[in-house]
């Protein structure tokens, strides 16, 4: 599964575009790291963060927190709900996760087109977990959200993969 960048439409903020464009992308290289850790029945390092505690809970974790950013985005800017579906449930997540991982690029493409650039720099907002964001930053964050876990998994992945 890919994403043609042309598929985006043109928006005022062209950097919320290329930022739309990439958590998109960063997504679906999760889920391919995700598939290969589930593959090789990568063993997850003992924590107490309960999206840590299996495959499964960190694949919830991950697109539970892709939905809520665009959720909280559109919050705080006062954006028409974004539609996006609830989460599957964590014993369906493996089996519709691709599916779902394309509902939520779908539903991110077109939220933020008519946004001018200085609402995503004009205002910090709450977010839910307490930090303080502008749009513009939480944007970032959604992009990065996905890379991190990827590189956690890919690490993970080459330390336990025998010799």
């Amino acid at each position: 599964m890919t994403i043609a960048k042309n598929t985006l439409p043109e928006y005022r903020y062209g950097a919320a575009r290329t930022m739309v464009f990439l958590r998109g992308q960063y997504l679906l290289e999760f889920w391919t790291a995700w598939q290969q850790a589930k593959a090789a029945n990568l063993q997850l390092p003992a924590t107490d963060d309960p999206g840590y505690v299996s495959l499964e809970t960190l694949l919830v974790h991950a697109l539970g927190a892709d939905r809520g950013y665009l959720m909280w985005i559109c919050k705080q800017l006062e954006l028409p709900d974004p539609k996006i579906q609830p989460l599957p449930e964590i014993e369906v997540i493996a089996t519709q996760a691709e599916g779902y991982i394309t509902h939520l690029i779908e539903r991110w493409r077109l939220p933020l087109v008519d946004v001018d650039e200085e609402r995503f720099h004009q205002a910090e907002y709450a977010s839910n977990w307490g930090v303080r964001y502008c749009i513009d930053a939480m944007l970032e964050h959604a992009v990065m959200h996905p890379i991190l876990h990827s590189f956690q998994l890919r690490e993970l992945l080459e330390e336990q993969s025998p010799a």
